[in-house]
């Protein structure tokens, strides 16, 4: 998902060719962090720890407070964040893990360390 918005980086502030002169530029103007979480990866990690302590919540509850669509965060972000290894689908809803909590710089509160 980040290809593409690199390409059209490249295309409009060099010379189309995608190289390392390039991307760090374009990753850094497109706020995309070290694992390749952008704003609204984050968002919604964000969301579950803050106002849903860290989970179980639904993904229509998620939906609702990130002013994000249901199957764009389903489609597009979930996938991702299951990879990383910062979200878990339980039969209760989504749950931030401990590996999310770290990355963006929270701390676990002492109810949530059994779940997590």
């Amino acid at each position: 998902r980040l290809l593409k918005r690199v390409r059209d980086f490249a295309e409009v502030k060099g010379n189309g060719e995608i190289n390392h002169e390039i991307t760090k530029p374009a990753l850094t103007a497109l706020n995309i962090d070290r694992l390749g979480l952008d704003d609204v990866d984050r968002k919604i990690l964000g969301t579950i720890i803050e106002k849903f302590n860290g989970g179980p919540v639904g993904i229509n509850t998620i939906s609702a407070a990130t002013s994000e669509e249901t199957d764009t965060i389903e489609e597009v972000y979930e996938p991702f964040l299951l990879q990383l290894g910062f979200l878990s689908r339980t039969p209760k809803g989504r749950m931030a893990t401990e590996h999310a909590y770290k990355h963006l710089g929270y701390k676990i509160k002492k109810e949530q360390q059994g779940l997590l």
